[in-house]
């Protein structure tokens, strides 16, 4: 499963939290690994380092093999959250298709 991270202009990508990110998304997705070949991650701030609630935003983009790719969007007061509750979103996604999968 390859991770990309993609930021806006207002973010800064550096490499600890990009490995803190792809290590939280790797340990929740797990299960799904053999599935998924690539989560694209972009993260932005919307309101351009202003402050405000649910101004951070995570959308993940899942690649599932066979499939048609998978988005999900949260947004949050951190990218920690925003990152955890788009997570949560694809989890229920994947459960839903993977369920599916295996009932044929």
């Amino acid at each position: 499963m390859i991770i990309q991270f993609n930021t806006d202009k207002n973010i800064s990508g550096n490499e600890q939290k990009v490995a803190a990110y792809s290590a939280l998304i790797e340990d929740e997705l797990r299960r799904y690994s053999s599935y998924i070949t690539r989560l694209e991650i972009h993260l932005s701030d919307e309101n351009s380092n202003n402050n405000g609630p649910n101004t951070m935003r995570c959308m993940i983009e899942a690649r599932v093999e066979g499939r048609q790719p998978i988005a999900v969007t949260d947004l949050g007061d951190t990218h920690y959250k925003a990152v955890t509750g788009a997570l949560d979103k694809l989890s229920a996604s994947l459960d839903t298709i993977m369920g599916k999968l295996t009932d044929h």
